[in-house]
């Protein structure tokens, strides 16, 4: 059995400058990076780093970094076989620029992340019977997005939702296909319809996702913690306090952590507290995909702040 990913993979083009330029403007920058990212192979690739059995479905350019794209993922031990090389267009690119206040400018070019298609879907149906879960984000057209989780939903298959880029709405019928709906304080603000920027703002908001239809509604706070609600519960997970340097892809590890901990049959506070625990790890590094934390490292983050905590308790 397995976990699936059906999403975005990126290359990430990154370049350091004192600040920001102007229009017109000409400056000489600092570093270079090339990063492999997207959403979809974020989350495809903390899973695999965290010991779990993973398969990626999305697409990438026959040129402009398609095979790097799919080697750096069969390296970290994601399943690639159900990634579709399309002649037709570029891999999806984001061009970076950060200056020292750690602002920056983002240009994406979607390329092959657009055009995920039906035909898609089709590969996808195909590993359901083998699955346990399936990890979706918004970065290829929505209405795939849909079909996708209809697939798995048909299936029987568990759908986790990364409602990210959040649009301003999502189509009525998605939420009714999701299982576990994950944003942070600025998409469910986006998504209600009113600022969230707290623990009760957080639990309102993941009352109205419920009523919308999904049946588990994860509302992440950055530093100030995570809110769950079902139709049975609402809970609070405090934050793990860390030294972060760069919260880029630390959403994406917090649902990863998640999905591998449902998929150890661990409780669903557990699989809360896995998430918070990831997307913290990842805050410590820079970079996407090279801030994901392996197995060991999570594993004994989480023992050592377990420990900590029940020493804190008894003192």
């Amino acid at each position: 059995m397995s976990i699936i990913v059906f999403g975005s993979i990126n290359i990430d083009l990154v370049v350091t400058a004192p600040r920001l330029p102007v229009a017109g403007e000409t400056l000489t920058g600092e570093e270079f990076f090339k990063i492999p990212g997207g959403k979809g192979a974020n989350q495809a690739v903390a899973l695999a780093r965290l010991g779990i059995p993973t398969q990626m479905v999305g697409r990438v350019g026959a040129h402009s970094f398609g095979a790097e794209l799919v080697k750096h993922l069969q390296d970290t031990g994601v399943q690639t076989h159900n990634i579709f090389i399309d002649e037709t267009v570029s891999s999806g690119v984001a061009i970076i620029t950060v200056d020292h206040h750690g602002e920056n400018h983002i240009i994406v070019i979607p390329g092959a992340n657009g055009q995920v298609n039906q035909e898609d879907v089709g590969r996808l149906s195909q590993l359901l019977p083998e699955a346990t879960a399936l990890l979706l984000q918004l970065e290829i057209p929505l209405k795939t997005v849909v079909a996708a989780a209809q697939a798995a939903h048909n299936a029987n298959i568990k759908v986790i939702l990364d409602p990210a880029p959040a649009p301003s709405e999502l189509p009525e019928e998605l939420y009714e296909l999701v299982d576990i709906i994950t944003p942070n304080e600025v998409e469910a603000g986006q998504l209600v319809g009113f600022p969230v920027d707290n623990e009760a703002t957080a639990a309102k908001a993941a009352e109205m996702l419920l009523e919308k239809g999904v049946k588990c509604a994860i509302v992440k706070l950055g530093a100030k913690g995570v809110v769950c609600a079902t139709s049975e519960e609402t809970f609070f997970v405090p934050a793990f306090p860390v030294d972060a340097v760069d919260t880029v892809a630390a959403g994406d590890a917090f649902n990863s952590g998640l999905a591998a901990a449902l998929y150890q049959r661990l409780s669903l506070h557990q699989a809360v507290v896995w998430g918070a625990a990831a997307g913290a790890l990842a805050a410590t590094k820079r970079g996407a995909q090279t801030s994901l934390p392996d197995k060991f490292t999570f594993d004994t983050f989480l023992r050592e702040r377990a420990a900590k905590q029940a020493e804190d308790t008894n003192d």
